[in-house]
């Protein structure tokens, strides 16, 4: 069942959600109306309710729910991008992450979940103001208590810190390498994501240049289907190029 503090969100008749914390006081919901928090933590997922007449689902999220949900300042690498870093730098429980660039903060949502509940994710980012939008998404959704971070250039910036996998999202990725090399464990994996093929070409020839094993690019591309009586078809509209993707693994 669900938990005081916990954020769920609610589905109308026409798919669209409705985001609230659970309470056992009266729950305010914007646009819908109010109900009885104890009534609500008696649910669990997928449950059913009615308010003002009105039948809903209500569900918990998950991380790609809570990355759709965020507030955004600037672009935010997609969830077909983010499952792929997940995939690719074999990011789980208990590790510790570098993330270089956080955005409006969709794929710090995503390593943080990840890591959770023993590991962390510590940002290095070079705008205050990313970082004022990541933190306020952060907190709307509890995981703020595994993320840290710090203002800086991560070309020049100290950061002490033994990660497993360093994630960067600048333009330059290339031009940081040195400086966060000693902050990547032997063996670990580092991702560079950029939307430029130039861009790739640099970073996976500083990558080589540093001896890093299995380094590769690639680029995901989304399309959904159209489901009917009578026919499936592809979707006249697709989720194509959003950025390109570089990995590789430190050596000794």
């Amino acid at each position: 069942m669900f938990e005081e503090g916990e954020l769920v969100f609610l589905v109308d008749s026409d798919g669209k959600q409705h985001w609230a914390k659970i309470t056992q006081s009266m729950l305010k919901i914007p646009s819908l109306g109010t109900i009885n928090g104890n009534k609500v933590m008696d649910l669990d997922d997928g449950s059913e309710l009615v308010i003002d007449g009105e039948k809903l689902t209500i569900f918990r999220p998950g991380t790609i729910d809570l990355i759709k949900s965020l507030d955004r300042g600037a672009q935010i690498i997609t969830p077909k991008d983010a499952a792929s870093i997940l995939f690719n730098c074999d990011i789980k429980t208990g590790d510790v992450i570098l993330e270089i660039g956080t955005g409006s903060g969709a794929l710090t949502t995503a390593l943080v979940s990840a890591v959770k509940p023993n590991g962390r994710v510590h940002t290095v980012e070079l705008r205050e103001k990313n970082v004022i939008v990541t933190l306020k998404n952060l907190k709307r959704t509890g995981l703020d208590e595994k993320w840290t971070y710090q203002i800086g250039d991560a070309r020049s910036v100290k950061v002490n810190i033994l990660a497993d996998t360093i994630v960067m999202d600048i333009p330059d990725p290339e031009n940081a390498v040195d400086n966060l090399f000693p902050c990547l464990r032997k063996g670990g994996r580092i991702c560079a994501y950029v939307p430029n093929t130039n861009q790739v070409e640099l970073i996976v020839n500083a990558l080589r240049h540093r001896n890093f094993y299995d380094v590769f690019s690639l680029e995901i591309l989304q399309r959904k289907m159209e489901v009917h009586r009578g026919g499936v078809r592809p979707s006249y509209d697709m989720l194509g190029h959003t950025g390109y993707l570089v990995f590789g693994r430190k050596r000794s």
